[in-house]
Protein backbone atom coordinates (compact mmCIF):
# COMPACT_ATOMS: atom_id res chain seq x y z
CA UNK A 1 0.00 0.00 0.00
CA UNK A 2 2.71 2.48 0.95
CA UNK A 3 5.63 2.78 -1.43
CA UNK A 4 8.03 1.80 1.33
CA UNK A 5 8.13 1.20 5.03
CA UNK A 6 9.84 4.56 5.65
CA UNK A 7 6.76 6.37 4.36
CA UNK A 8 4.53 4.31 6.71
CA UNK A 9 6.90 4.88 9.65
CA UNK A 10 7.00 8.62 9.06
CA UNK A 11 3.23 8.76 8.81
CA UNK A 12 2.79 6.75 12.00
CA UNK A 13 5.35 8.86 13.88
CA UNK A 14 3.64 12.07 12.78
CA UNK A 15 0.29 10.73 13.91
CA UNK A 16 1.60 9.66 17.33
CA UNK A 17 3.39 13.01 17.79
CA UNK A 18 0.21 14.89 16.92
CA UNK A 19 -1.82 12.79 19.37
CA UNK A 20 0.68 13.41 22.17
CA UNK A 21 0.67 17.13 21.46
CA UNK A 22 -3.12 17.21 21.50
CA UNK A 23 -3.29 15.27 24.79
CA UNK A 24 -0.73 17.64 26.30
CA UNK A 25 -2.75 20.67 25.18
CA UNK A 26 -5.96 19.21 26.62
CA UNK A 27 -4.23 18.38 29.92
CA UNK A 28 -2.79 21.90 30.18
CA UNK A 29 -6.21 23.46 29.53
CA UNK A 30 -7.81 21.16 32.10
CA UNK A 31 -5.19 21.99 34.74
CA UNK A 32 -5.58 25.70 34.05
CA UNK A 33 -9.35 25.48 34.50
CA UNK A 34 -9.01 23.44 37.69
CA UNK A 35 -6.47 25.96 39.02
CA UNK A 36 -8.91 28.81 38.36
CA UNK A 37 -11.68 26.88 40.10
CA UNK A 38 -9.48 26.10 43.12
CA UNK A 39 -8.43 29.75 43.32
CA UNK A 40 -12.07 30.86 43.21
CA UNK A 41 -13.07 28.37 45.91
CA UNK A 42 -10.16 29.29 48.18
CA UNK A 43 -10.80 33.02 47.89
CA UNK A 44 -14.54 32.46 48.43
CA UNK A 45 -13.92 30.29 51.49
CA UNK A 46 -11.47 32.82 52.93
CA UNK A 47 -13.91 35.71 52.37
CA UNK A 48 -16.77 33.67 53.85
CA UNK A 49 -14.78 32.87 56.98
CA UNK A 50 -13.79 36.51 57.43
CA UNK A 51 -17.38 37.62 56.90
CA UNK A 52 -18.77 34.98 59.28
CA UNK A 53 -16.25 35.94 61.95
CA UNK A 54 -17.13 39.64 61.67
CA UNK A 55 -20.86 38.85 61.72
CA UNK A 56 -20.43 36.64 64.79
CA UNK A 57 -18.60 39.45 66.63
CA UNK A 58 -21.39 41.86 65.73
CA UNK A 59 -24.06 39.44 66.92
CA UNK A 60 -22.25 38.84 70.23
CA UNK A 61 -22.01 42.57 70.75
CA UNK A 62 -25.76 43.05 70.19
CA UNK A 63 -27.58 44.42 73.23
CA UNK A 64 -31.08 43.17 72.53
CA UNK A 65 -32.96 40.71 70.28
CA UNK A 66 -34.10 43.45 67.91
CA UNK A 67 -30.52 44.43 67.22
CA UNK A 68 -29.77 40.75 66.49
CA UNK A 69 -32.69 40.62 64.05
CA UNK A 70 -31.57 43.85 62.38
CA UNK A 71 -28.00 42.58 62.05
CA UNK A 72 -29.18 39.24 60.66
CA UNK A 73 -31.49 40.80 58.08
CA UNK A 74 -28.82 43.31 57.05
CA UNK A 75 -26.58 40.39 56.05
CA UNK A 76 -29.12 38.86 53.62
CA UNK A 77 -28.39 41.12 50.66
CA UNK A 78 -24.57 41.02 50.88
CA UNK A 79 -24.66 37.23 51.24
CA UNK A 80 -26.97 36.87 48.22
CA UNK A 81 -24.79 39.20 46.17
CA UNK A 82 -21.72 37.16 47.07
CA UNK A 83 -23.50 33.96 46.07
CA UNK A 84 -24.52 35.51 42.74
CA UNK A 85 -20.97 36.75 42.11
CA UNK A 86 -19.62 33.26 42.86
CA UNK A 87 -22.15 31.72 40.46
CA UNK A 88 -21.24 34.18 37.71
CA UNK A 89 -17.52 33.57 38.18
CA UNK A 90 -18.06 29.80 38.20
CA UNK A 91 -20.13 30.02 35.00
CA UNK A 92 -17.39 32.17 33.44
CA UNK A 93 -14.71 29.59 34.26
CA UNK A 94 -16.89 26.80 32.90
CA UNK A 95 -17.71 28.67 29.69
CA UNK A 96 -14.06 29.56 29.14
CA UNK A 97 -12.96 25.96 29.68
CA UNK A 98 -15.63 24.69 27.31
CA UNK A 99 -14.60 27.22 24.66
CA UNK A 100 -10.92 26.30 25.05
CA UNK A 101 -11.65 22.58 24.74
CA UNK A 102 -13.91 23.12 21.75
CA UNK A 103 -11.34 25.28 19.98
CA UNK A 104 -8.56 22.75 20.64
CA UNK A 105 -10.74 19.82 19.57
CA UNK A 106 -11.79 21.59 16.37
CA UNK A 107 -8.18 22.39 15.50
CA UNK A 108 -7.15 18.82 16.24
CA UNK A 109 -10.02 17.42 14.20
CA UNK A 110 -9.14 19.61 11.22
CA UNK A 111 -5.50 18.53 11.42
CA UNK A 112 -6.41 14.86 11.76
CA UNK A 113 -8.86 15.08 8.86
CA UNK A 114 -6.18 16.60 6.64
CA UNK A 115 -3.70 13.94 7.70
CA UNK A 116 -6.12 11.05 7.14
CA UNK A 117 -7.24 12.48 3.79
CA UNK A 118 -3.61 12.64 2.70
CA UNK A 119 -3.09 9.04 3.80
CA UNK A 120 -6.18 7.91 1.92
CA UNK A 121 -5.04 9.77 -1.20
CA UNK A 122 -1.64 8.08 -0.92
CA UNK A 123 -3.32 4.71 -0.43
CA UNK A 124 -5.58 5.24 -3.42
CA UNK A 125 -2.61 6.01 -5.67
CA UNK A 126 -0.90 2.75 -4.83
CA UNK A 127 -4.01 0.63 -4.24
CA UNK A 128 -4.67 -2.33 -6.50
CA UNK A 129 -7.33 -2.13 -9.17
CA UNK A 130 -10.84 -2.78 -7.88
CA UNK A 131 -10.31 -1.13 -4.49
CA UNK A 132 -12.04 2.11 -5.50
CA UNK A 133 -15.17 1.23 -3.49
CA UNK A 134 -13.11 0.66 -0.34
CA UNK A 135 -11.39 4.03 -0.80
CA UNK A 136 -14.77 5.73 -1.32
CA UNK A 137 -16.07 4.09 1.86
CA UNK A 138 -13.06 5.37 3.82
CA UNK A 139 -13.64 8.89 2.52
CA UNK A 140 -17.36 8.68 3.33
CA UNK A 141 -16.54 7.50 6.85
CA UNK A 142 -14.34 10.52 7.42
CA UNK A 143 -17.02 12.88 6.11
CA UNK A 144 -19.66 11.25 8.35
CA UNK A 145 -17.38 11.44 11.39
CA UNK A 146 -16.82 15.14 10.75
CA UNK A 147 -20.55 15.77 10.40
CA UNK A 148 -21.18 13.90 13.65
CA UNK A 149 -18.54 15.92 15.45
CA UNK A 150 -19.98 19.19 14.13
CA UNK A 151 -23.42 18.22 15.41
CA UNK A 152 -21.99 17.29 18.81
CA UNK A 153 -20.07 20.56 18.92
CA UNK A 154 -23.18 22.59 18.09
CA UNK A 155 -25.20 20.75 20.75
CA UNK A 156 -22.49 21.38 23.35
CA UNK A 157 -22.32 25.07 22.50
CA UNK A 158 -26.10 25.30 22.67
CA UNK A 159 -26.16 23.60 26.07
CA UNK A 160 -23.48 25.97 27.38
CA UNK A 161 -25.37 29.00 26.09
CA UNK A 162 -28.58 27.71 27.68
CA UNK A 163 -26.78 27.23 31.01
CA UNK A 164 -25.40 30.77 30.86
CA UNK A 165 -28.86 32.15 30.04
CA UNK A 166 -30.42 30.25 32.96
CA UNK A 167 -27.77 31.58 35.34
CA UNK A 168 -28.39 35.11 34.07
CA UNK A 169 -32.14 34.64 34.51
CA UNK A 170 -31.66 33.34 38.04
CA UNK A 171 -29.46 36.31 38.88
CA UNK A 172 -32.07 38.72 37.50
CA UNK A 173 -34.84 37.08 39.53
CA UNK A 174 -32.71 36.67 42.64
CA UNK A 175 -31.35 40.22 42.75
CA UNK A 176 -34.72 41.96 43.38
CA UNK A 177 -35.50 39.49 46.17
CA UNK A 178 -32.27 40.42 47.95
CA UNK A 179 -33.02 44.12 47.72
CA UNK A 180 -36.31 43.84 49.63
CA UNK A 181 -34.75 43.50 53.11
CA UNK A 182 -32.64 46.63 52.59
CA UNK A 183 -35.70 48.59 51.44
CA UNK A 184 -37.65 47.43 54.46
CA UNK A 185 -34.92 48.84 56.73
CA UNK A 186 -35.32 52.34 55.32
Amino acid sequence: MFKNSDQFSASTKASVDAQLTAMNDFANKAFQSVAELVELNISTAKASLEHASAAAHQLMAAKDPQEVIALTSSQAQPNAEKAMAYGKHLASITAKAQADFTKAAEARLAETTRHVSTLIDDLSKSAPAGSEKAIEMLKATIVNANVGYEQLSKATKQATETMEEKISEAVKHFAPATEKPSRAKK
